[in-house]
């Protein structure tokens, strides 16, 4: 039986099409070595990738494991269109020992490799944190306040609306040097 005989749903295709080309080019496969590890033709991968073909299970199967990632992620439904936190809505969870909390604001979904967060940090100790897992890099945008960040041995000055971009598998850290230091963050693991 084949994945669009028994799911009708409009944008199937399309959904194994985008899902396809991304983790392919997140993996650093090429289309051949991407058919060659699952075991399918060259052409079948790029056909499945512009939304043609009609796969089997079989095929998505063999597709994500030759990927990496469940099965589920060539072919589940997009997330919502839209969501809506206010800021009074969040919960933070503070540092242990330094001024600084971190409200997550969206979890990585399980197709995803990445977490959105709303730092609010006080002058005080730096916030020393551990190396992620290998991959990890960090996005910093700050929102207020100032503040010293990045990488343990050669951190930055960052000033509202500075972007910083970060090697997170490596120490690193976050000093708030004003009151009311607020800054966004996304951990992505590549």
């Amino acid at each position: 039986m084949n994945v669009m005989d028994s799911n009708p749903t409009a944008g199937l295709g399309a959904r194994i099409a985008a899902s396809l080309r991304a983790e392919r080019t997140r993996s650093g496969l090429s289309v051949s070595e991407l058919a060659r590890r699952a075991g399918v033709s060259k052409a079948t991968v790029s056909q499945l990738e512009t939304g043609g073909g009609n796969p089997s299970v079989e095929t998505l199967w063999a597709l994500a494991d030759a990927l990496g990632v469940p099965f589920s992620v060539l072919v589940e439904e997009p997330a919502a269109p839209a969501r809506l936190i206010r800021a009074a809505e969040t919960t933070a969870i503070e540092a242990a020992g330094a001024p600084y909390s971190a409200a997550l604001l969206s979890a990585s979904p399980p197709h995803s490799r990445r977490d959105l967060y709303v730092i609010h940090a006080e002058p005080g100790p730096p916030r020393d944190s551990a190396p992620h897992a290998r991959g990890t890099v960090e996005h910093l945008v700050l929102l207020s306040g100032r503040a010293v960040a990045g990488p343990s041995g050669d951190p930055v000055e960052l000033h509202p609306g500075d972007y910083l971009s970060y090697p997170g598998d490596a120490p690193h850290i976050f000093e708030a040097l004003e009151t009311g230091t607020r800054a966004v963050l996304i951990t992505e693991v590549r």
